[in-house]
C-alpha cells in the first residue's frame, strides 16, 4: 500500500475518482442514529456560544462611537434579532435533508462551483480559530497569575519582531494544546450530555470528555459571568457612570451610527449564517432547529452584552477608566497585592472564560473548518482531520499580530462578511424561491451531465454572477473604510453591507434563474427529495455505467435522505 492510500480516509472500495472527489462519510447525509440534536440542545448551544469575550466586548465599539449604553444595547437586540431568521432560513435544508453546508452549497453554486464558497468559509474558520485561541491564551495568563503571581515576571526571550513575549506565547500554546483532544470526537456526540446533565447528573460520568466539556460550559460560563457582574457592582458601589452617559451624536449622524452598530452585530454572525446547515444536519427533527435558534440568538447575546456594559461601567468607578475587555479587568484585579479571596475569584472567572473560549472555538470554528475542508479534500480529510488542520493554521498564522490593530481587524471582518452574506443570499434564494424545497439528493454526489447540480461543467454561472454583484456593490464603500475618499452614498451602502450584499445577490440570482431556468425549478413549495425511490441509470453516483451488473447498486441508497416532519 502506497503513502497516498495510507493517507486516505475510510471509504467503500471500487469508487471512481469523481466519486472520491465528491463524497466521504462526513459528506453523506447524516444517518438517523447520529441525528441527536433536540430543541434543548440548540438552545444550549447558543447559550454556551454567546458567553465569550467577543460578545462581552461587542458594545464597547458602539459606546466609543458615541452612542449611549441603552442605544448600543438596542442595536445589539435589533442586530441579533434580525440575523436570527437568516440563521434559521439557511439551516433549514440541513435540518430537512441532513447534509452539511458544503453539500447544500452544491445545490446553488454547482458541484465544483461550490468549492470556492466552501474555501471562503474554511479560511474564515481557520482565521477565527487562531484569533479565539489568542484570546483564550490571555485568559490562561490571568488564571496562572492568580495561582502563581510570579508568572507575570517570566523574562522575555523572544525578539520584538515575533510580536509576542515568552509568557504570552506560553499561555497561547497551552490553550492551543488543551483544545486538541476535543477535536477528536464527532459532532453528534456533543449534545447528549447536555440532556443527561439535566436528567441525572450521574449519567455524565459515562459521557466522553467532549460532551462533558460542552455541558460544563453551559453551566459554568453563565455562572462566572453573573458572578463577575455582581462582584463589579459591589466593588464599584454601584453600576458606574457609563449608565448615565448620554449620547454624543444627534440627528442623522446618530441614526447612521446605530445602523453601523447593529450591522457590526450582524457581521459578527455572518460566518454562522453561512454554515448553519452544519449543526442543523444533526437535528432530530426539523422543528428542533427552528424556534430554539430564532429565540435564543437575540436573547442570549443581548444578555451577555448587557453584563459587559455594566461590568465596564463599574470599572470606571473602580479605576477611573473604562476597561471593556473582561480579561484586562481581571488582570487589573491582580495588581497591588490582591487578597486570597480576590485571587480565587479571578481564578474561577478566568478558568470559566477559558472553557468558554474553548467551547466557542470548537463549535464555531473547528467543526466548521472540518466540514468545509472535508468537501475540499474528501479523499484525505474528514471533519476530525479538518479540525486539526484548522488548529495548525491557527497556530502558524500568528494571530496575536492580527489582533494588534483592532481597526484593521474590524475592517477585515466587515469586508469578509460581504463575501459570506452574498453566498447566503444565493443559497437562501435557491432553496425558497427557485427550487422551492425540492432536492435531488442523489445528484449531489454524481457528475452525471443530466443531474440537477451539474449546470455547466459543475459550475452555476448564474450563482456566481449574483455572488459577484453582491460584492461589487460594496467595493467602493470598503475603499472608503480603508481611508480612501469616496462618495457619501457608497459609504452608506457599505454601512449596510450585510443587507446590500445579501439583497443584491438574492435579487440578481432570482432574475437570472427566471431568464435562464435551472433544472428542477418548482411552482409549489414542498420539501421533498425527488430522487428518493428513483432508479439510477447505472446504480451508482458516477457517470460510468456498470453495465447493469448492479455491483454499485448498494451505494445509491446511501445518499438518499428521508424527509421527516
Amino acid at each position: 500500500m502506497g503513502l497516498l492510500q495510507r493517507l486516505e480516509v475510510a471509504h467503500e472500495p471500487g469508487l471512481t475518482h469523481s466519486q472520491l472527489f465528491l463524497t466521504n462519510e462526513d459528506l453523506q447525509p447524516v444517518p438517523e442514529e447520529k441525528r441527536t440534536w433536540t430543541a434543548f440542545n440548540f438552545f444550549a448551544f447558543w447559550v454556551a456560544d454567546s458567553f465569550n469575550v467577543n460578545t462581552w466586548m461587542i458594545v464597547s465599539s458602539m459606546v466609543q462611537l458615541g452612542l449611549s449604553w441603552w442605544q448600543a444595547w438596542i442595536c445589539v437586540w435589533v442586530g441579533y434579532g434580525i440575523v436570527a431568521p437568516f440563521i434559521v432560513l439557511n439551516a433549514r435544508p440541513g435540518a430537512i435533508f441532513h447534509v452539511t453546508f458544503p453539500v447544500v452549497a452544491r445545490t446553488s453554486f454547482g458541484l465544483y462551483g461550490s468549492l470556492w464558497t466552501t474555501f471562503n468559509r474554511a479560511a474564515m474558520a481557520c482565521i477565527w480559530y487562531g484569533v479565539q485561541a489568542s484570546i483564550g491564551g490571555s485568559c490562561v495568563l490571568v488564571m496562572l497569575r492568580a495561582m502563581w503571581p510570579s508568572v507575570n515576571n517570566i523574562p522575555n526571550h523572544l525578539p520584538t519582531s515575533s510580536g509576542t513575549t515568552t509568557k504570552d506565547f506560553m499561555c497561547f500554546f497551552l490553550f492551543w494544546l488543551i483544545s486538541l483532544p476535543a477535536i477528536w470526537f464527532p459532532i453528534h456526540k456533543m449534545s447528549v450530555s447536555l440532556v443527561c446533565s439535566v436528567v441525572h447528573p450521574l449519567i455524565t460520568r459515562h459521557v466522553i470528555c467532549r460532551r462533558h466539556l460542552f455541558t460544563v460550559k453551559a453551566v459554568v460560563a453563565p455562572t462566572a459571568g453573573i458572578t463577575f457582574f455582581i462582584w463589579c457592582i459591589v466593588k464599584a458601589k454601584g453600576v458606574g457612570p457609563i449608565i448615565h452617559q448620554p449620547s454624543t451624536l444627534h440627528g442623522s449622524e446618530l441614526g447612521w451610527a446605530m445602523v453601523s452598530s447593529l450591522m457590526s452585530a450582524m457581521s459578527n454572525m455572518a460566518t454562522l449564517v453561512t454554515n448553519a446547515p452544519d449543526f442543523a444536519s444533526r437535528a432530530k427533527t426539523p422543528s428542533a432547529a427552528l424556534l430554539p435558534q430564532l429565540l435564543s440568538v437575540p436573547i442570549t447575546f443581548s444578555l451577555v452584552s448587557f453584563i459587559g456594559i455594566i461590568v465596564s461601567s463599574s470599572s470606571v468607578a473602580i479605576y477611573g477608566d473604562a476597561i471593556w475587555s473582561p480579561v484586562d479587568l481581571l488582570a487589573r484585579f491582580l495588581d497591588d497585592s490582591p487578597s486570597h479571596a480576590t485571587r480565587f475569584g479571578v481564578w474561577f472567572i478566568s478558568a470559566s472564560f477559558i472553557i468558554a473560549q474553548h467551547r466557542t472555538n470548537i463549535s464555531a470554528n473547528s467543526v466548521s473548518a472540518g466540514c468545509d475542508l472535508t468537501a475540499l479534500f474528501p479523499r484525505f480529510i474528514n471533519i476530525r482531520r479538518g479540525g486539526f488542520v484548522a488548529a495548525i493554521v491557527g497556530l502558524c498564522m500568528l494571530p496575536w499580530n492580527l489582533l494588534k490593530s483592532s481597526n484593521s481587524f474590524t475592517s477585515y471582518l466587515s469586508a469578509y462578511s460581504v463575501f459570506l452574506s452574498s453566498i447566503a443570499g444565493v443559497m437562501i434564494t435557491e432553496y425558497y424561491l427557485i427550487r422551492k424545497g425540492h432536492y435531488r439528493v442523489a445528484d449531489l454526489y454524481t457528475t452525471r451531465r443530466d443531474g440537477w447540480y451539474w449546470y455547466i461543467y459543475g459550475i452555476n454561472f448564474r450563482a456566481y454572477t449574483a455572488y459577484i454583484a453582491g460584492i461589487l456593490i460594496n467595493v467602493v464603500g470598503f475603499a472608503g473604510a480603508t481611508g480612501r475618499t469616496v462618495p457619501l452614498a457608497a459609504t452608506r451602502i457599505y454601512q449596510m453591507s450585510f443587507f446590500t450584499g445579501f439583497g443584491v445577490s438574492a435579487i440578481v440570482y432570482w432574475l437570472l434563474a427566471r431568464l435562464a431556468p435551472v433544472p428542477g425549478m418548482a411552482s409549489n413549495f414542498e420539501e421533498v427529495d425527488v430522487s428518493k425511490g428513483e432508479e439510477q441509470d447505472d446504480g451508482s453516483f458516477s457517470e460510468n455505467d456498470d453495465g447493469g451488473s448492479g455491483k454499485n447498486e448498494k451505494k445509491s441508497d446511501v445518499y438518499v435522505s428521508e424527509v421527516s416532519a
